[in-house]
């Protein structure tokens, strides 16, 4: 099984950039089962890291480009790496039978299996509403406590760890205390990776759900079962299922004509 993780952030860019994107290849790595291939990649451009709709928007064009790349390559699995799942519906709808996991949808659904009430413990007040909409939309918004924030950015999570746990960790309780919840979600993939999941779990008494792992191993559980998604909810897009254009590209239009 070969399964494939696409950031939709030009992370390799930089020296540190590559060498966080080995780090989580590694941690990916080894939470797969034997047999699993993972490889990670990156798209060309788009924003560095992603806190409101606004960039999750900026960050679709190349990844939808990137993710049908991957699926000529063979990959039989795509993990799209941002907890907020940005394109998720339209890779869905251009990609064939590859498999494509949405951490943010794959990590909710874990959740609600673990639990009666969950609450997402996410980045920035920015992005709680967007996550509500991911929520309501995956289905399982009569289980969703709430969303919090820590209000520290992306891209500066990794600078103090064990600040950043200890804020996850504060609102983890308050979660738990004032809105019931019984079950965590980190809502947000450099959470992660930064491998707190276990700790805050064991600090705190309750299930905290990882969505890098849970995504990888919901996708290697739906490629086990030989299962993928329906195109009657994921309808190809009619100019592509009818041959007026061949990719992607194709559905641009510059000056009235269709570009192929």
């Amino acid at each position: 099984m070969k399964i494939v993780y696409v950031l939709p952030g030009p992370i390799s860019r930089t020296e540190p950039g590559r060498q966080e994107m080995e780090r989580r290849l590694e941690i990916l790595r080894s939470y797969a089962a034997p047999g699993t291939h993972v490889d990670i990649v990156d798209v060309d451009e788009g924003p560095a890291s992603i806190e409101s709709l606004y960039e999750e928007y900026l960050s679709i064009p190349n990844t939808v480009d990137l993710m049908l790349e991957m699926e000529k390559k063979g990959y039989d699995a795509a993990i799209l790496g941002c907890y907020g799942d940005p394109g998720l519906d339209a890779v869905r709808e251009v990609t064939g039978k590859m498999v494509v996991v949405g951490p943010g949808e794959a990590g909710v659904m874990a959740a609600a299996m673990c639990g009666y009430r969950f609450s997402i413990i996410t980045v920035t007040n920015s992005i709680i509403n967007p996550l509500h909409h991911l929520v309501e939309k995956a289905g399982v918004g009569k289980k969703l406590a709430s969303v919090r924030a820590i209000n520290t950015p992306v891209l500066e999570l990794a600078n103090d760890r064990e600040r950043t746990i200890q804020k996850l960790i504060e609102e983890g309780k308050k979660a738990i205390q004032e809105d019931r919840a019984d079950t965590l979600v980190l809502g947000c993939m450099s959470m992660g990776f930064l491998n707190v999941a276990e700790e805050m779990s064991k600090a705190l008494g309750v299930p905290v759900i990882n969505p890098g792992k849970t995504s990888l191993k919901m996708a290697e559980a739906l490629v086990g079962a030989g299962l993928s998604h329906s195109k009657l909810a994921y309808l190809t897009p009619p100019k592509i299922s009818t041959g007026t254009v061949t990719s992607s590209k194709g559905l641009l239009v510059k000056k009235n004509k269709i570009v192929q």
